[in-house]
């Protein structure tokens, strides 16, 4: 378990977040043939999300983050170095709480669906039908 500072906005050396948002998607982006295979390229791409992008850092590790716009969440990553160590269910149980706090909509999981199996490693498939009745999984 990791000692983590709180959720912070997107406030992360730029060049730290592009790799590590760019090492998490590689994989699916090439296996579909997704190109740019490394999405992340520029700070300008960020301009109009940077102020919905949240980081969970310890110390000066960027160890994870998610994108939550309204009420939807996108773009939950964790660093490849912390994976598998339950930070991907924090995010996404934190995100929810946000959300939560600032609105009653229904709240959108957007999911690819090559990626769908680590919704299943958080949450177990018993506890994706039980979350099925509070969120929306967008699975694409």
């Amino acid at each position: 378990m990791y000692l983590c500072s709180e959720f912070q906005l997107y406030l992360v050396n730029y060049l730290e977040y592009e790799q590590i948002y760019n090492q998490c998607f590689f994989d699916m982006r090439k296996e579909l043939n997704i190109e740019p295979y490394n999405f992340y390229s520029g700070i300008e791409q960020l301009n109009d999300k940077k102020q919905n992008i949240y980081v969970l850092r310890n110390d000066n590790m960027l160890l994870g983050s998610v994108a939550c716009y309204g009420n939807e969440i996108d773009d939950l990553i964790v660093n490849k170095a912390y994976q598998n160590n339950g930070l991907g269910r924090k995010i996404l149980l934190w995100a929810i709480k946000n959300i939560r706090n600032n609105s009653d909509e229904p709240i959108v999981l957007h999911v690819a669906k090559w990626n769908e199996k680590a919704l299943f490693q958080i949450f177990g498939r018993s506890s994706i039908e039980t979350l099925s009745s509070k969120i929306s999984f967008s699975i694409s």
